[in-house]
């Protein structure tokens, strides 16, 4: 049997990938599937001649990459007490009747009293869904979706981290669009990732953790349980109108709560600042309307980005120590928005398609629980599975850009100096500079010593492996992972992160 060189093969399944793969990404260029049957045969003759050019057939039509980015984000209000303002927004915005979203531990705080205040001296008509599930699932957000429909409010506010800001948004979304199925609008390939093209009812969020960032963008996270995996729907559609950010709100979480959601901040910043540049990303859509949220780094998610980092590597170890550090908490949930318009904007990688399974399969796995939270069922908070990989991720994704894993290492040093000249570090060094420096920043706030310790095991890899591999909105911002779907280095990465 003839075999065929490797850069041949390659060069096949590149070609055919491009023209008809389902992906968000290519789906959007349309114009690109008229033409796959004669790239497909290009691309096997190419294979039968060992990469040489022939007569007959059509040169296969490059695909071209990226050349825009675009800037969007919520409107945000910052203040002790703004909170209690939210009732004149809603009768400013003539809403009829609002559909109030929070969970039992939060509709306990004075967040949501505050709110409840406001929206009854406006006069303002509202009912409250209080059974949000912290780390939502399929069946939470069904649950929440029919008693959105059920009511047809005019307006939404979600009060509460980024499990209520983001079931919230699923509510209006499907209010929207009640005929929808669940998957519809899910990211490719888990669900068909169809675009949104109707206005929204408005929304209003009142973040009470300093994390997600859920309130500045269009992403919305649940655990897709037959997969035992996370996934979720991204558009700019799904941003809220207004997004108020009361440093007043973060006084009632527990220190764990206080870290996790910080570290969620940490990750975001990280991956965005590292993510490939949005002019590295194929191919350019069609029509802008199909131009992804998540679209690489650029010079404006940069500027939110490496804020977002120096603020949380300060910040958050105060926290850690001391959870009445008033400035502390109040910088903390600033840097979460920021952090919000940065990865909003670019978007994650690694950590975050990682975390999806660490998070998914720890209900048949270690059946973890995190303290610090009143939940009836095993759970790894969301920063806490992100930040796990970390150290193994950025001693990966290093080579890819040695200078601007370079600044990051020398932010870490800035406010936790090891004695190490991050100048005089080689290029090739930086990856493991990197590593020691993020793994001693997370030492320090207790967290988890790295997969093993949540009840991981190298047995465990293939299937926390076949759990990222879906996830491919963030994996295709990964720096390394050019031309390949990152099978092996998945692997490698979380062995590497089994421990640290």
């Amino acid at each position: 049997m003839k075999r065929f060189p490797r850069s041949a093969v390659t060069n096949l399944m590149s070609r055919v990938h491009q023209p008809g793969c389902g992906c968000p990404g290519c789906s959007t260029a349309a114009s690109y599937v008229a033409n796959a049957p004669m790239a497909a045969m290009s691309a096997l003759q190419a294979v039968r001649t060992g990469g040489a050019s022939t007569r007959g057939y059509a040169t296969p039509v490059e695909i071209p990459r990226e050349t825009a980015f675009e800037v969007a984000a919520s409107n945000l209000r910052f203040g002790e007490g703004v909170t209690r303002e939210v009732g004149m927004d809603f009768a400013n915005l003539k809403a009829t009747k609002v559909g109030l979203w929070t969970d039992p531990t939060v509709a306990q705080t004075i967040a949501f009293t505050n709110a409840i205040e406001s929206l009854e001296t406006a006069g303002v008509p509202y009912e409250v869904y209080d059974k949000t599930r912290v780390e939502p699932n399929q069946q939470s957000w069904e649950d929440a979706i029919a008693f959105a429909k059920k009511h047809d409010f005019s307006h939404f506010l979600a009060v509460g981290g980024g499990s209520v800001i983001d079931t919230c948004k699923v509510a209006n979304l499907f209010t929207c669009y009640p005929e929808a199925e669940l998957l519809d609008f899910v990211n490719a390939p888990i669900g068909k990732g169809l675009p949104i093209s109707k206005v929204l009812r408005p929304l209003i969020a009142v973040p009470t953790t300093a994390g997600t960032g859920s309130e500045t963008t269009g992403t919305a996270i649940f655990d897709y349980s037959p997969l035992s995996a996370k996934t979720g729907i991204a558009n700019r559609a799904l941003r809220p109108l207004l997004g108020i950010v009361d440093p007043l709100n973060t006084d009632s979480c527990p220190r764990e709560v206080h870290i996790s959601s910080g570290l969620d901040v940490l990750f975001h910043s990280l991956e965005s600042w590292t993510a490939i540049p949005y002019n590295e990303r194929v191919p350019r859509p069609a029509n802008p309307l199909l131009r992804p949220a998540y679209q690489g780094r650029n010079p404006v998610s940069d500027v939110f980005s490496e804020w977002a980092l120096r603020q949380t590597v300060k910040y958050l170890p105060r926290i850690a120590r001391d959870g009445s550090d008033k400035e502390a908490k109040t910088q903390m949930l600033l840097a979460a928005s920021f952090a919000g318009i940065g990865f909003g904007n670019a978007g994650v990688h690694l950590c975050h398609g990682m975390s999806y399974p660490i998070s998914g399969l720890n209900y048949q796995k270690g059946r973890y629980h995190h303290p610090g939270y009143e939940v009836s069922h095993p759970i790894v908070p969301h920063g806490i599975s992100v930040a796990l990989t970390g150290p193994a991720v950025f001693s990966f994704t290093a080579p890819s850009a040695p200078d601007r894993h370079r600044e990051a290492a020398e932010i870490f040093n800035t406010f936790q100096p090891d004695g190490v000249d991050t100048s005089r570090v080689s290029d090739a060094d930086i990856g493991q500079l990197l590593h020691d420096r993020i793994a001693r920043f997370l030492v320090g706030i207790d967290v988890p010593r790295g997969l093993n310790a949540i009840g991981y095991k190298s047995s465990d890899i293939n299937d926390l492996v076949k759990g990222t591999l879906p996830q491919r909105r963030v994996l295709d911002l990964a720096p390394g992972f050019t031309g390949n779907d990152g099978q092996e280095e998945l692997s490698r990465i979380i062995e590497h992160a089994m421990s640290f």
